[in-house]
């Protein structure tokens, strides 16, 4: 028999490097099969019927044409990597990463960046009220072929004719106004996740976006994960049966985990812009921590529910596509970090889509309707991986996928009898690492790995994925397309976390009224200040 008729549609390397195996009595892997050659038609009829299609997407459009000039708003830490994406890394990045290289030959992150593909952008300005922060930026990159220039403001910035793009890496609650404004001006947004910090604004950049020629992305590179592009046919496919139940899960225990970041030394009055970075958050005085680990408010950010939450909604709706909830009920609390914070940091949402599908083997009439449970501690790293619980069989979803048939299958029954089928043996995984060792540097690390959000895979080579979406963005730009994670997708994550984030604070079930678009109001209460309201102050 061929290789080409044993593996269809798939190459051998595929096979070998994606598919681990489809057990017939036992874990045999399609390594293994050769020792039972008689069993190579059995495996070939089982995957033929799954019929899954493990092909990254297509690839974006060509980088040339004349450079897109891009500012930076916000140039820390997750600013400075989104840059770095884009070609640009700091001296102290670059020197950091040669000390590292030189300790250690597997610390290959300063070669991957001298070799990740040029995107033919110039990193033209940059705005952040941390003098220090700007001042990187000004002297890293301020060359002979590149000039670049600090704004005080992002509307200074947008006036001053000298960028074409922004990316926006700030705060939560600077999110939404930096977005509608640039859009205003015509001018293509890249921003970070969540999209919105209340739910007006959600509104009016929805609005500004659809009426804006301007190209909006949200940040949420996970969408650029080849494993969930497998996911989605896994989906299509049925292969799951009726998914009642997706279970998504935070798991950190350590002080940059539970947003404790470093204060730097030089942090003063005099070196930061604190009315500007207040804006339209409530007037304290000037405040370190606030400034370093404003996540840990909700006046500039958007606790578990906007912050990490949306990270893993998103990632679920990219595969199933159930869009906003019909009604969300939040609990929790600050149980293992209390040290002055008014955002948990434990948290459980509940999700619920009655009238959701994603198909049937059985009857019809007998199943519809999904719960999605998000579930977060910053006090323990167990892993719990994110599953979704189909009639048919169980998939985990990360960075790899993983699926399981279930013993009360009804589109498996015959094999599960026969025993072709072990339900304690993967039927099917996908993992474009299988030669890889990528190695993390903290659990914080590991936990974004797992959820895609570091990595991923493109013929074999690992892949940024934040590299990714800002070329499938400046793609766009230039070439038009479709985004993975444009202002609809944005506008159905902003509005799920808002939910989570009222229910937590009111105590009740918050519901979506989706012939209306709208949070059904609750009475006696005005819903955007519920939000940035401390749970004490509503009580």
């Amino acid at each position: 028999m061929s290789e080409n008729k044993i593996f269809g549609k798939w190459s051998r390397r595929d096979m070998l490097k994606g598919i681990a195996g489809i057990p017939i009595i036992g874990a045999i892997s399609w390594a293994g099969a050769a020792k039972a050659v008689g069993q190579k038609k059995e495996r070939e009829s089982i995957l033929s019927s799954l019929n899954i299609n493990a092909s990254p997407p297509p690839p974006t459009g060509p980088m040339s044409g004349d450079p897109i000039r891009v500012g930076i708003i916000g140039f820390g830490g997750r600013g400075q990597h989104l840059v770095r994406n884009l070609g640009y890394a700091t001296n102290r990045w670059m020197s950091a990463m040669k000390e590292s290289a030189a300790k250690n030959p597997r610390d290959t992150r300063l070669k991957d960046f001298r070799e990740q593909e040029n995107l033919n952008v110039k990193l033209t300005a940059v705005c952040d009220v941390f003098d220090i922060n700007a001042q990187q930026a000004l002297d890293s990159f301020n060359s002979d072929t590149n000039s670049i220039q600090r704004f005080r403001t992002h509307t200074e910035m947008y006036e001053s004719g000298t960028i074409d793009a922004v990316i926006i890496a700030t705060p939560d609650h600077w999110h939404g106004p930096m977005s509608i404004d640039a859009l205003n001006a015509g001018i293509h947004v890249y921003v970070e996740k969540p999209m919105t910090h209340n739910i007006a604004e959600t509104y009016a950049l929805k609005e500004a976006a659809l009426n804006s020629n301007a190209v909006f992305v949200l940040g949420h590179q996970h969408r650029q994960t080849q494993s969930f592009f497998t996911a989605q046919d896994v989906i299509k496919q049925k292969v799951l049966g009726h998914v009642s139940l997706v279970e998504v899960n935070t798991n950190r225990n350590d002080d940059n985990g539970a947003w404790q970041y470093n204060i730097h030394e030089k942090a003063s009055p005099s070196t930061i812009d604190w009315d500007l970075f207040l804006g339209n958050a409530p007037k304290v005085p000037f405040n370190k921590e606030h400034f370093f680990r404003w996540r840990k408010w909700w006046a500039y950010g958007s606790g578990l529910s906007g912050d990490l939450m949306t990270h893993d909604y998103d990632r679920v709706n990219c595969v199933l596509k159930m869009g906003i909830p019909q009604s969300v009920m939040s609990s929790g609390g600050i149980y293992t970090h209390r040290d002055g914070r008014n955002v948990p940091d434990v948290m459980q949402i509940n999700m619920e889509f009655p009238e959701f599908s994603t198909g049937s083997s059985q009857q019809e009439g007998k199943e519809k309707g999904m719960t999605l449970v998000y579930s977060a501690t910053l006090g323990n790293q167990f892993n719990r991986p994110s599953i979704l619980m189909g009639h048919d069989a169980t998939m985990e979803l990360g960075n790899r996928l993983t699926i399981y048939a279930d013993p009360q299958s009804t589109r498996y029954e015959k094999m599960l009898k026969e025993r072709r089928m072990n339900p304690a043996v993967p039927i099917y995984q996908y993992d474009p690492a299988v030669e890889g060792t990528d190695a993390v540097t903290s659990a914080t690390s590991k936990y974004f790995a797992d959820k895609g959000l570091l990595w991923t895979y493109r013929d074999g080579k690992r892949v940024d994925s934040a590299f990714l979406h800002l070329r499938e963005w400046l793609s766009c730009i230039r070439n038009g397309g479709k985004l993975s994670c444009g202002i609809q997708e944005g506008f159905e994550e902003a509005i799920t976390a808002h939910m989570g984030g009222l229910s937590y604070k009111l105590g009740k079930r918050i519901d979506w009224d989706a012939e209306k678009q709208e949070i059904v109001p609750v009475p006696g209460y005005d819903l955007d200040e519920v939000l940035l309201a401390d749970v004490e102050k509503l009580a």
